[in-house]
């Protein structure tokens, strides 16, 4: 030891540190000295944040008694300037509002919704179970057991229905399309017919293309006549017109027997409607029904159809706009409820993300069932759905006895002219006139303007359990 200089100059790496003195008992430093870097220690700290973070810990507090007073203040300073932890909340809440983007990975398959409409007795169900059959759906056997099941009680052209309509109830009535049936299709579609007002209701729906199947074109009254067929397209297509489908591009007819399944697939091999030489119903719809265009990365717009309750809250709905993926934020509407989305299913598979034209099944998180009723719309929160109760339309009356006027649950604002589209004030608007009208209902409910979103634009007037006029809205006052 005697070798050790011991009134050497320590080495201090920090103007702040204590002096190491080898072989020496600890001693704290005199106070004099240090006063002057522990000012300038706590200047930096209160004028530079950032340089204090970066200032040695331990040692000045334990050496210095003069830093002991900012030493709180170090303590209290990462809570200060620590920004990460703050920002791991507020970024995902920014993120999960934002509106899910469509990536075309190429397994998306287009689409298409088809309903079977017509008059009771037309051949809805049969034609349904011959499509089944013939597309591989039922199997020979089955059909088998159908057929002598319809056998047993006396209805033996009613096999093909039972493969739609399953219970007891259903094949007992034979009542779940047009029938060529002699006196069946003037039944449906004179006036007050089930036909008539089943076209009304599509085209509300937004149902674009008509393919009119006129079915029992076998049935001895018809005998596969073209006379026959032509007889019902020229009276019905003039409706139709009238309705707003146009004939050269939104209707389709097509002569067929559902029970022989005569042009629904296949030609019949004899002679049967030789003169007709148009596609096959299958063919038609696999081959020359229009694509849709389908906005994938507009605002999610998703009507809720039916709604229960199973291990927590489950709709049923269709997509009509946007993509949805699985955990994504969105906005029940009109009571502004968000909810999250647990899981996802089309056309009963479970699956991650939905688009424009799906029908989609939503398990969803932060609503009860209760608080949900069909006829609700799901939205983007950044793009809300309107609600209103007062609206401009723009309306055409189909069917109705007397006139409608103000006072009448609306307002008539004017007429139109169908050929020139001029406008005119009036008072009142009868049977096959436009008019443009402000209604009012009982209470708010969702509804866009027709040209920002045409699936939520058009609705229907009834009365006396009769559809009276169509229309689609043209403004939403409040």
């Amino acid at each position: 030891m005697s070798n050790w200089n011991v009134n050497a100059n320590s080495f201090v790496p920090n103007v702040n540190a204590p002096v190491f003195v080898p072989g020496q008992p600890y001693t704290p430093p005199a106070p004099q000295p240090a006063p002057e870097p522990a000012e300038d220690w706590e200047t930096q700290a209160d004028t530079s944040p950032q340089e204090e973070q970066a200032a040695p810990p331990a040692p000045v507090e334990e050496s210095t008694p003069a830093p002991e007073a900012p030493a709180p203040e170090a303590a209290a300073a990462p809570q200060k300037k620590e920004p990460t932890p703050e920002e791991d909340v507020i970024a995902p809440l920014a993120k999960k509002f934002q509106r899910t983007v469509y990536v075309d990975d190429g397994t998306h398959k287009e689409h298409i919704n088809i309903v079977f409409v017509g008059h009771v007795d037309a051949g809805k169900s049969t034609i349904g179970g011959q499509l089944m059959f013939l597309t591989g759906m039922v199997d020979k056997r089955t059909l088998e057991k159908y057929e002598r099941e319809a056998k047993e009680k006396g209805r033996e052209s009613w096999y093909l229905s039972w493969c739609m309509d399953t219970n007891d109830e259903e094949r007992e009535k034979g009542k779940t399309v047009i029938s060529a049936r002699r006196g069946e299709f003037e039944t449906g579609f004179d006036r007050g017919g089930q036909t008539r007002e089943h076209s009304m209701l599509v085209k509300t729906a937004g149902v674009k293309h008509l393919v009119i199947l006129v079915n029992k074109m076998d049935d001895p009254t018809v005998k596969w006549e073209e006379e026959r067929f032509k007889e019902i397209e020229g009276k019905l297509t003039p409706y139709l017109r009238k309705l707003g489908f146009n004939p050269k591009t939104d209707l389709t007819y097509i002569p067929c027997s559902g029970l022989t399944g005569s042009f629904i697939k296949d030609r019949p091999s004899a002679s049967d409607g030789s003169w007709y030489t148009g596609p096959c119903f299958i063919e038609f719809i696999d081959v020359l029904l229009p694509s849709y265009k389908r906005d994938f990365n507009g605002p999610v717009r998703c009507i809720v159809c039916e709604k229960y309750s199973e291990m927590g809250t489950v709709i049923i709905g269709k997509m009509e706009s946007g993509c949805v993926q699985k955990g994504d934020t969105l906005v029940v509407m009109p009571n502004k409820h968000p909810v999250q989305v647990l899981q996802i299913w089309a056309d009963d598979v479970e699956t991650e993300r939905v688009v424009a034209g799906d029908n989609i099944k939503f398990k969803l998180k932060g609503i009860e069932e209760s608080e949900l009723q069909a006829g609700f719309i799901i939205c983007s929160p950044d793009s809300l759905a309107k609600t209103g109760r007062v609206f401009d339309a723009e309306v055409l009356v189909l069917e109705h006895k007397s006139i409608i006027a103000s006072g009448y649950s609306c307002g008539v604002i004017a007429t139109i002219d169908k050929k020139t589209g001029e406008k005119k004030r009036a008072k009142f608007v009868k049977q096959d006139e436009k008019c443009i009208m402000r209604l009012e209902s009982s209470e708010p409910f969702v509804l866009e303007p027709f040209k920002e979103f045409a699936y939520l634009g058009r609705f229907t007037l009834r009365d006396e359990g009769k559809t009276i006029a169509i229309g689609k809205v043209l403004k939403v006052i409040e």
